[in-house]
């Protein structure tokens, strides 16, 4: 099988690319049962793992075949999402067996994340694995690279300082803030969203000690529980329009498929709000504050792509961390290549079993035969081990004698490493 990935992430492609290619959970089984079906084409017997990894930051598409699937890949998100083929290449990359391997060993370990070592793209991915797997797609090629995945960033963060230094979307977001209003003590905050993001953009909100705190869910009963550890006020998602302009700080993180807040909204808000400055950090992709709002003059709105400059700020402190992080990596994607080599033998050597034992089973059954006729035992014995060793040597015989005499030599080191390799212990030796 080999391995592919195609995708684009927060390098490759600006927010806007990003958000119209990006898949929210509820939809990702039968996207991947499309795909598949994409991808195997006319060819029924073919077989195709697949799994999706889509975060604010990144879409990806992984894929074991057994054959190259990156074009097909490629042509599928192309049509799926509706994205021009020509678009779509310009922002993604295209990866193949180590450069799979590597890549993914690389996002779960945070190195591809824009905060450098963060530790929430393991458990999305992990996510979208339990994902792909519940779906069917998963198969054993892929299922074993994304245990040794899991392993490898596990080891990373466990070996290394990788994330000790790491700026934090939600540090970020706090930072926005202050950069507008001197005192956050002195603001109420909106939170629309009630996942982990806006769990720990709280957390970082609620050490400031806020003026007020408000959560904003579709789901009241999720956002009750989160707002009580905060001590927060829950309000439906419906109620954001109305209650917009009561807030200094908005942050929102869903995973709508449409926008939350308006331009029109935000205009009203701002009116009510007698021009009174706004800060909206949207963590969202797609994004969940329509970016026309940016252009409103008392408002300031940050995307996840304005975040980078902040998120990156601790580069030079953390590059020792990242070189132990990639010399780990490398030395895990050569096991695991080893291991797929090894895998892609499997039929070959099951051939030779299988062909071993019919060899046997004749000469088992051609030797009972003599001894039925009452030929001596030793006799029979004998002919019984010389039979089975023509038959073993017989095809290095013929490929020594009757082989292309360019290739000649090679054969001849061949069966010298199979047949008399110094080193290969005699099997009844320790008997």
């Amino acid at each position: 099988m080999l391995l592919a990935a195609v995708g684009l992430n927060h390098q490759t492609a600006p927010v806007g690319v990003r958000e119209r290619l990006a898949f929210s959970a509820d939809t990702l089984a039968q996207a991947l049962q499309r795909l598949r079906g994409f991808v195997v084409g006319d060819r029924g017997d073919a077989q195709v793992e697949a799994a999706i990894l889509s975060t604010c930051n990144r879409t990806e598409i992984y894929c074991a075949a057994d054959r190259d699937p990156r074009d097909a890949m490629l042509h599928w998100l192309s049509t799926e999402r509706e994205v021009g083929l020509h678009e779509l290449a310009d922002h993604s990359y295209r990866l193949m067996q180590d450069g799979t391997v590597r890549h993914a060993f690389r996002v779960a370990s945070g190195l591809d994340s824009m905060v450098l070592g963060e530790p929430q793209i393991l458990g999305q991915m992990k996510e979208a694995v339990r994902l792909a797997s519940d779906s069917g797609a998963l198969g054993s090629t892929l299922n074993q690279m994304f245990q040794r995945t899991f392993s490898v960033a596990k080891e990373v963060r466990t070996n290394t300082e990788i994330g000790a230094h790491s700026v934090s979307m939600a540090a970020a977001s706090v930072h926005l803030a202050q950069t507008v209003f001197e005192s956050l003590a002195d603001c109420r905050v909106l939170f629309i969203g009630a996942g982990e993001m806006i769990e720990l953009v709280a957390t970082h909100f609620a050490a400031h000690q806020p003026r007020g705190m408000v959560i904003a869910n579709r789901t009241v009963e999720r956002g009750a529980r989160l707002a009580q550890r905060f001590g927060a006020e829950a309000i439906r998602l419906a109620d954001v329009p109305q209650r917009l302009p009561e807030f200094d700080v908005v942050v929102t993180s869903t995973a709508s498929s449409l926008p939350i807040i308006g331009l029109g909204a935000a205009e009203r808000s701002i009116k009510q709000r007698r021009h009174k400055p706004v800060v909206m950090v949207d963590l969202a992709v797609p994004r969940d504050i329509e970016p026309e709002v940016s252009e409103l003059r008392d408002v300031y709105l940050y995307s996840v792509d304005d975040l980078s400059a902040l998120v990156r700020s601790n580069t030079e402190k953390r590059q020792a961390a990242i070189e132990q992080a990639e010399a780990i990596i490398e030395n895990r994607v050569h096991g695991f290549l080893e291991w797929l080599d090894l895998r892609s033998q499997v039929p070959l050597i099951q051939r030779l079993q299988s062909q071993s034992e019919q060899w046997q089973a004749h000469e088992i059954d051609r030797a009972r035969r003599q001894l039925a006729r009452g030929e001596s035992p030793d006799a029979v014995l004998d002919a019984l081990a010389r039979g089975l060793s023509q038959k073993f040597l017989h095809g290095a015989f013929a490929a020594l004698h009757h082989g292309d005499p360019a290739h000649r030599d090679l054969v001849a080191q061949a069966v010298e490493r199979v047949f008399l390799c110094p080193h290969r212990r005699d099997p009844d030796a320790s008997q």
